[in-house]
């Protein structure tokens, strides 16, 4: 059984807490600790989830907040229902026969006759 991990960026509703309902609320705090983000980084950051975050982002939006990593970041683990074969498992059912089909036999070309 394997199992997927994940986890659940909590940023818009930290904010939402402190009263900050734009996303653009953040921009210009960011910005007093030297982070200076587009207008669409900052949308992308609050409203989606990142794969990638800088800690000097992570830490000034936990200042910002008064919060910790923790607080925006809730980790979740799902088991995995199908079981998946193991790398050198018996394949025999999934690789064709090539003795029972017979071995593909070479084309030849030949020049068209007109």
């Amino acid at each position: 059984m394997t199992r997927k991990t994940g986890y659940h960026w909590l940023l818009r509703e930290r904010m939402a807490a402190q009263g900050m309902w734009k996303t653009t609320d953040i921009a210009p705090l960011l910005a007093e600790r030297g982070i200076h983000l587009s207008a669409a980084q900052i949308y992308r950051l609050v409203s989606g989830t990142p794969e990638r975050l800088s800690l000097p982002i992570l830490v000034s939006i936990c200042d910002i907040l008064g919060c910790t990593p923790s607080d925006l970041i809730s980790p979740h683990i799902e088991a995995d229902s199908k079981p998946r074969k193991a790398v050198g498992a018996d394949l025999s059912d999934d690789v064709l026969d090539l003795n029972r089909i017979g071995r593909p036999r070479r084309a030849r070309i030949t020049p068209d006759a007109r």
